[in-house]
């Protein structure tokens, strides 16, 4: 039976319904339109470049601190990749300190003992309720201020230096390096391959894979391997004084770590109430099956509780680790060169603002959905399958 041919009708509600997204698309696009024109007019008649050319350019600024080779002599893209280089590696790590952190209070905030949940209670109140920005300047005085220079660093032990310019550590080099951290990422990868295999392993003969022992083989042995198949050409960096400050080794300066500590510590509080809502969110029905079948509290929360909270807690977590992300931008406060310090640098010295202000908005925007897609990705993978 054919269906009778569709008639454009005002009285079709899926006609006005088209008509309706249409007159709003033209009036969203008549007004981008109406920006840009209006911007780039205003520009060309103040003789303001427009455009990413200057990226190939000569910085001429130097950066504190780089996770790649950069001197002054580069060009602005590399200045900026080197932001957003120190942007990922302090809030990748802070992302992971702080997880570990939070699940820790919001688990400690139910613990049946007093002194601990008042503890984590008080802890989870004040840090919440103390902005971000104050507690980057606490930790980053608290850090120079209290800390003598290098001179006169603390000197712990051999090859670690504490003082006002950060901690020195002494630090590897040589051709070997490479292949060392190579290994160690593939020991990792088999690590979780092995655990999934494992996990399926013991479902289906009910086998304990002894997933601990084959981890610390190949976490050793992986980078051994690495080591002497590349010559192994590997030395040992010691830092030492020379002049005023150190030369040598591995840095680990204030700003980085005062800005670490306080993404931490800040979001860790939130993460900790995320955690307790989600555990809580599992009913007492659960707690007492298990503890009837005589497991101990603390397995019964590892195995029974958490793998049911999980599915209440990430989608929130997600938000907070959009948060995280978002607020390491405070790094310009104290000093550190993340992506808008290096980018205000550079619209400071070209004064093609909006381009770097696109550059910053890119970058974030990237990583931000990054993360959305993957945390999106593993909530429907720990989600429930109706049968």
């Amino acid at each position: 039976m054919r269906r009778p041919p569709h008639r454009f009708s005002w009285n079709d509600p899926a006609t006005r319904a088209l008509v309706y997204q249409i007159l709003a698309l033209t009036v969203v696009g008549a007004g981008i339109w109406f920006l840009v024109h209006n911007t780039l007019h205003n520009l060309s008649l103040r003789n303001i470049a427009t455009g990413f050319g200057f990226l190939n350019r000569e910085a001429g600024f130097a950066i504190g601190e780089s996770v790649i080779a950069y001197g002054p002599a580069d060009t602005y893209g590399r200045a900026i990749a080197v932001g957003v280089l120190n942007t990922l590696r302090v809030g990748l790590i802070a992302l992971v300190a702080a997880t570990v952190l939070g699940v820790i209070i919001g688990v400690g905030r139910l613990s049946k003992n007093w002194l601990v949940a008042r503890i984590t209670s008080v802890y989870v109140e004040v840090m919440r309720n103390v902005p971000l920005l104050l507690q980057l300047f606490f930790w980053y005085a608290l850090i120079t201020e209290n800390m003598p220079g290098p001179r006169q660093a603390h000197n712990p032990m051999p090859g670690v230096f504490i003082s006002n310019r950060g901690l020195k550590v002494p630090g590897l080099e040589g051709a070997s390096l490479d292949w060392m951290l190579t290994a160690l990422g593939l020991a990792i990868a088999a690590i979780i391959l092995l655990g999934h295999w494992g996990k399926r392993q013991q479902e289906a003969t009910g086998r304990v894979f002894p997933l601990g022992r084959a981890a610390i083989g190949l976490l050793a042995g992986l980078p051994v391997i690495g080591w002497l198949a590349s010559g192994a050409s590997l030395t040992l960096d010691m830092p030492e004084l020379k002049g005023f400050n150190f030369v040598g080794g591995l840095t680990l300066t204030p700003e980085f770590a005062a800005l670490l500590l306080g993404l931490t510590v800040y979001t860790s509080a939130f993460i900790a109430e995320v955690v307790r809502s989600g555990i809580q969110a599992v009913s007492n029905g659960q707690w007492e099956a298990a503890g009837s079948l005589g497991l101990p509290r603390r397995q019964v929360l590892r195995l029974v509780i958490l793998p049911q909270a999980l599915r209440v807690i990430i989608p929130p977590m997600t938000s907070q680790y959009l948060n995280l992300l978002k607020n390491s931008s405070l790094a310009v406060a104290i000093g550190y060169p993340d992506i808008v310090s290096v980018v205000n640098t550079t619209l400071n010295q070209t004064g093609q603002a909006i381009e770097g202000i696109l550059i910053i908005m890119g970058a974030y925007l990237t990583v931000s959905l990054s993360i959305s897609i993957f945390m999106n990705w593993y909530n429907k993978r720990i989600a429930l399958v109706e049968r």
